[in-house]
């Protein structure tokens, strides 16, 4: 049986770095639900799109698989598994996927560094029209005018009303 999203994520951490296999929490402890990729069209982006959300987590929520010692192995393993997480989706072939993601990383940190909420409507959005090419209106919308509703549309209108509550329900439990 291959292995699951997240034992590839911890397992690929911890063959990194000593560091990063010690910041690993016990397996017991480990919150093994995937958030966003549930969203996705396209299960080949799973992956690359958990371990970029678990690097999101490590900087601005509390992280499913790692609990590292201090404020520093934390900004560094988040950094870490957000490039690794854009390499897997590179890997996929999709430059338009990559585009998607760093565009919501960008999205995201100036949302957080102008205590916007919306996060989550980005995340969602993002994750249900990966590499499509249709979310540059409604990214506008939350940088320019700061509403994230026509991002939380889109993600109900493509992924569903019930799987992308599932998922703004999960995140918001993951933030801090």
């Amino acid at each position: 049986m291959p292995p699951s999203l997240f034992e590839e994520i911890a397992g690929a951490a911890a063959r990194e770095s000593p560091l990063w296999a010690d910041a690993l929490l016990p397996p017991s402890e480990r919150d093994l639900e995937p958030v966003f990729s549930p969203l996705l069209s396209e299960p080949r982006f799973a992956l690359g799109v958990e371990t970029i959300y678990e690097g999101y987590l490590l900087h601005y929520g509390r992280a499913r698989l790692f609990a590292p010692p201090d404020g520093d192995v934390t900004l560094l393993l988040g950094d870490a598994l957000l490039a690794h997480g854009l390499v897997r989706i590179a890997e996929t072939g999709s430059v338009a996927a990559v585009g998607d993601l760093a565009e919501l990383l960008s999205l995201c940190a100036q949302a957080r560094a102008d205590r916007l909420e919306g996060d989550g409507a980005a995340w969602a959005a993002t994750c249900a029209l990966l590499g499509r090419g249709e979310l540059d209106e409604a990214r506008a919308a939350l940088r320019v005018d700061r509403d994230a509703k026509p991002l939380e549309r889109l993600a109900r209108a493509t992924a569903g009303d019930d799987r992308v509550a599932a998922a703004l329900a999960a995140h918001v439990a993951r933030l801090v």
